[in-house]
């Protein structure tokens, strides 16, 4: 079994099991796509989510504690992701890195720029995806800003290369783009990228679902990443409530009448009476007629004064 291909898999939390399963199916030269797909397919999990699927054994803890199991530790992860209010957050690194870069230069400083501005928020669970082939030299066609960032965040467990190798001369890259919908849809988490992922999308229907609800646009202001304040438009959620796992919903004000006490709209009026409260709010025919039998009533009495 090709031991580097077997650690890349358990950095992404699969089976020792599953993965020496599929390799000796597919053979050691198998191309790591190809193993992920077969993975996908057999539907095997990272071990992270199985052990939270099996009720059996485990110590419940309860929302917001910071007790965890040791031994479960898988791609340098913070066990205490689990018990976060904020959701998991999957970097496109070669998306953000390009865009920093204005689309001509690989600049590693955009990846650090959005790693800080989620470890600024809280967010325990971060990973960038970039691909191996960006630690070699930059060449003129690819020119490379700052890499030593990148190994720098690869020491901190944040940052994960996808894999690639040359055969022939050529370099068959496998495709990132798959590693980092794949993660993210696994973690319940966000997306940081521009990229819509079509291809994946048409792939997987529940993939359309989240790329489509869960993609987290940006943009760089002068160094300084920006994300909407209204990722998913004008009517969705704020900025804080889509990064939340529990979204908190504004308290609804209610607006007093205009009219005040000339409203006559009665129990149907749809703004805040003050004085209302206390009294039992009639329709309009309902008052009508209650003041209809005042006035009679009090009619009736002046007769009887007038004829006595």
């Amino acid at each position: 079994v090709n031991q580097s291909k077997l650690d890349l898999f358990c950095k992404l939390g699969y089976g020792k099991q599953d993965i020496c399963k599929v390799l000796e199916n597919l053979g050691p030269e198998a191309l790591e796509d190809d193993v992920l797909k077969e993975l996908i397919r057999m539907g095997s999990k990272p071990q992270a989510l199985e052990n939270q699927a099996q009720p059996s054994s485990l110590k419940l803890v309860a929302r917001g504690s910071c007790s965890t199991t040791p031994g479960l530790k898988c791609l340098g992860e913070d066990e205490s992701d689990s018990s976060d209010s904020l959701r998991p957050i999957v970097i496109d690194g070669s998306n953000v890195a390009m865009s920093h870069g204005n689309k001509e230069v690989f600049s590693c400083w955009g990846i650090q720029l959005a790693v800080d501005w989620f470890r600024e928020r809280g967010h325990t669970y971060i990973k960038v995806f970039v691909p191996l082939w960006r630690k070699e030299p930059p060449r003129q066609d690819s020119p490379i800003a700052d890499q030593h960032i990148l190994e720098e965040l690869e020491k901190q467990s944040i940052l994960v290369y996808t894999p690639s190798r040359k055969v022939k001369g050529k370099r068959v890259v496998c495709y990132d783009d798959r590693y980092i919908v794949k993660v993210a849809y696994e973690k319940d988490g966000i997306i940081v990228s521009n990229d819509h992922y079509r291809d994946l999308q048409n792939e997987n229907p529940e993939w359309k679902w989240f790329i489509e609800q869960r993609l987290l646009m940006y943009s760089f202001v002068s160094n300084r990443f920006m994300p909407p304040d209204d990722p998913l438009g004008r009517h969705g959620p704020t900025l804080d409530n889509f990064l939340s796992k529990k979204p908190v919903l504004p308290e609804k004000k209610l607006q007093p009448c205009p009219y005040g006490k000339k409203c006559t709209y009665g129990n149907k009026c749809k703004f805040y009476h003050p004085e209302r409260l206390r009294q039992a709010q009639l329709s309009v025919a309902d008052e009508l007629r209650a003041k209809t039998k005042v006035l009679l009533t009090l009619g009736k009495e002046e007769e009887r004064c007038n004829c006595s």
